[in-house]
């Protein structure tokens, strides 16, 4: 199931309080349901509630008793590395392990979905948007598969050299992408700053360094770009190609956000219909 990605405003503001009360719940609520026998201890003494004691949670993740009983209040922070051997001792399993470091505030990166993966899964989503050109992207922005609509409009992508075929080059790398778009600047800026926030987040990746090299030999304003580090959900934007009306989306499946459909939908009849002229002109493409 696939969830389009739209800021919404909340209803209510989450407090750093808020957050290290929930992972204190979280860690009380694991606690109590590990058996001291699981961990190697004698469960020789009477114990008033069940599973471990918060010492031995310490003990056995490497920390003091007290930091960890403050941790446990809300009163201290923990870094992934600490949580990460707390979760161990915890014998938490990679679910639980998440969502305890999303109560953290810590990303946690996820292997690398293998590009047939996701094209199987995106492509019947591409295909149901006829007349919307669409790109199915990686978590690096990179081009996995494109619909008929995307060639007709931008051109084959297979005729582009693998390593430039991820998106932010697709629309600023070249001169004649960003000459023929109206409203480029916002969408490439946002876009931007969405990629350099999956940069932070996986920064072990040499393909983030190799695209951003390419992007500043190219594109020379996105260095101050890149300097700015804010973050935000990327919202729907509205451009015009060669006069054509599109409004743009990203569309993210909900079991793997870091996967994306880069969806392009014309706005009105007369959009729509110019978008059709040209696929069928246009011989099919497959990607």
């Amino acid at each position: 199931m696939l969830s389009p990605v739209v800021t919404a405003s909340r209803r209510w503001a989450v407090t750093d309080a808020d957050k290290g009360r929930a992972l204190g719940a979280a860690l009380r609520a694991h606690r109590g349901h590990v058996r001291p026998a699981d961990v190697g201890l004698p469960d020789t003494a009477r114990r008033r509630t069940p599973g471990l004691r918060r010492e031995e949670v310490a003990a056995l993740s490497g920390v003091g008793a007290s930091w960890y009983a403050w941790l446990e209040q809300g009163r201290v922070t923990a870094s992934a590395s600490v949580l990460g051997a707390i979760s161990r001792a915890l014998r938490l399993d990679e679910p639980a392990y998440r969502h305890l470091m999303g109560l953290a505030g810590h990303q946690v990166a996820r292997a690398g979905e293998p590009a047939d993966r996701l094209v199987t899964a995106l492509r019947p989503l591409m295909e149901s948007w006829p007349m919307s050109p669409a790109l199915a992207l990686d978590r690096r922005f990179d081009v996995i598969a494109w619909n008929d609509a995307y060639a007709a409009l931008w051109g084959d992508p297979s005729m582009i050299a693998p390593d430039r075929r991820t998106l932010l080059w697709l629309l600023a790398g070249e001169e004649s992408s960003w000459k023929r778009t109206d409203g480029w600047e916002p969408l490439v800026r946002a876009l931007a700053a969405q990629f350099r926030g999956r940069a932070d987040r996986y920064p072990d990746d040499p393909r983030f360094d190799a695209i951003y090299a390419l992007l500043r030999n190219e594109l020379p304003a996105i260095t101050s770009w890149w300097a700015c580090r804010g973050v935000c959900e990327f919202t729907p934007q509205t451009v015009a190609v060669d006069g054509i009306e599109l409004a743009v989306y990203m569309v993210r499946p909900l079991d793997d956000p870091d996967a994306a459909v880069f969806l392009q939908a014309p706005v009105g009849h007369a959009d729509r219909a110019a978008i059709a002229g040209l696929v069928n002109a246009a011989s099919p493409a497959v990607g």
